[in-house]
């Protein structure tokens, strides 16, 4: 069995060659990720410990990630039928105004985005876009890079999302969620500001087909084509609800409060039961706008698009685990005092490495979160990187949203949405997409750092 230093390098190699089978062979995540964990486990474990070692990786992180992960995609399938998603949208225009659409879509698909796949969400909103193009004038391409900005900010950093809450989970943190949900909200606040100002720079010189479409619907033709929305209230609700359960389990478990309310609390914030909570809400939504019968195929829908993820989510656990077992990070930590002070880089960087190379932020955000561990786990790489405490895991999430954006190209699916939808050339998304998600990972990495200093 390999240990020390060829252990080490043996890790890097099979961190390349899974880099390569993804990016190079198109061989699919789950498979690359499964193999490399078999052959650092055949070369650093003794052979009657591997299957229990592999089965432990595996189960754990499904058992704890997969209804959560489900429940949340669910909600965003049921927001997005009934037209919630749409009440939303009309909330946030109604009070940014006509004078500021490029504005008002970027907080748009940031706010949709939270429990929607962005590639949903893009798809869902640009009607809107066009509608608000044809009614002001903005560049199209700027509305685009801005209602792209918006979701992609959400989509990496807020639970309950599916990557951030998985990675939330898997790094240990699933009783500080407020916590999470916080710093991401905070995070935002930079990458929207550096999303928007790319908006405003690059639309003038990139030509969309939407500055001249005189076919888009207006407006208000498309909040028509709907009938009857759901009101205000009940279309945030599955997103808030879900949030304030959470948070205000947060809370009680830092209080150290006690007593029957107190685990009634508890109970209802656990990201399982605070998420079928806010599904519940959209099922009921789901009926009064009379569209009961669609529930068995949205539920189907939900489960084929969120089945890869969960498999590759487990696959990262089972990674994690070999890792964990074969005592590399224990002869890091040994061998490497200095390693600490990488700190919150560590694991941006494998975020965009993976990212880069296989195209999907929510399978770098699992597979990164998967390898790092838990912060509180022994021989974990957070323990490693001296990241021990809630407030450090809670940005090492973040750190692993801002690699998982940086950057999105051509084996990214939704630089396919943003530029087909939005009216661009190929071309034209890597001056717009592909370089707007570069300088917003570059700032939330750089605005994460700044406040790791002070903890």
């Amino acid at each position: 069995m390999l240990s020390g230093i060829g252990l080490i390098i043996f890790f890097v190699l099979m961190v390349i060659v899974m880099i390569v089978a993804i990016s190079r062979f198109k061989i699919h995540p789950f498979l690359s990720i499964m193999g490399v964990s078999l052959l650092l486990a055949l070369f650093s474990l003794p052979l009657t410990s591997i299957p229990g070692t592999i089965g432990a990786g595996f189960s754990s992180t499904f058992s704890s990630l997969g209804i959560v992960i489900i429940l949340g995609a669910m909600i965003g399938f049921f927001l997005e039928k009934t037209g919630a998603a749409l009440t939303m949208a009309d909330w946030v225009v109604r009070r940014v105004g006509d004078k500021h659409p490029d504005l008002a879509i970027l907080l748009m698909g940031w706010i949709v985005s939270i429990p929607v796949f962005c590639d949903s969400g893009f798809v869902i909103l640009n009607p809107i876009r066009k509608a608000l193009i044809k009614k002001t004038g903005v560049s199209g391409a700027a509305m685009a890079v801005a209602l792209s900005a918006g979701l992609y900010t959400s989509h990496v950093f807020i639970p309950p999302t599916p990557g951030p809450i998985a990675a939330a989970n898997s790094l240990g943190l699933e009783s500080n969620m407020l916590l999470v949900i916080g710093i991401g909200v905070l995070v935002s606040i930079p990458v929207l500001i550096a999303g928007y100002l790319f908006a405003k720079a690059i639309g003038p010189k990139v030509h969309s087909t939407d500055d001249n479409d005189q076919t888009a619907k207006s407006y208000d033709e498309l909040k028509a084509e709907y009938g009857t929305l759901p009101g205000t209230a009940i279309s945030f609700a599955p997103i808030v609800v879900p949030i304030i359960l959470m948070a205000l389990k947060s809370i009680v478990d830092m209080a150290g409060m006690t007593g029957f309310f107190a685990q009634l609390l508890q109970f209802l914030g656990t990201p399982i039961i605070a998420l079928a909570v806010g599904l519940i809400i959209s099922v009921g939504t789901l009926f009064s706008a009379g569209k009961g019968e669609d529930f068995s195929k949205l539920t189907d829908e939900t489960l084929r698009t969120v089945g890869p993820i969960l498999f590759v989510t487990a696959a990262g656990g089972v990674l994690g685990k070999v890792i964990s077992d074969a005592g590399i990070v224990t002869y890091i930590t040994e061998n490497a005092p200095g390693l600490s002070s990488i700190g919150i880089f560590f694991p941006f960087l494998i975020a965009a490495i993976l990212k880069s190379a296989q195209g999907s932020s929510t399978v770098a955000i699992t597979t990164t979160a998967g390898i790092m561990g838990a912060f509180s786990a022994e021989g974990s790489l957070m323990t490693a990187l001296g990241l021990t405490s809630p407030l450090a895991a809670a940005l090492t999430v973040m750190a692993i949203g801002a690699g998982a954006m940086t950057v999105s190209h051509a084996n990214d699916s939704y630089f396919w949405v943003v530029t087909n939808f939005g009216g661009l050339k190929a071309e034209d998304g890597y001056k717009t997409q592909t370089l707007c998600t570069l300088v917003m990972g570059v700032v939330a990495i750089i605005f994460i750092w700044l406040i790791s200093m002070f903890i």
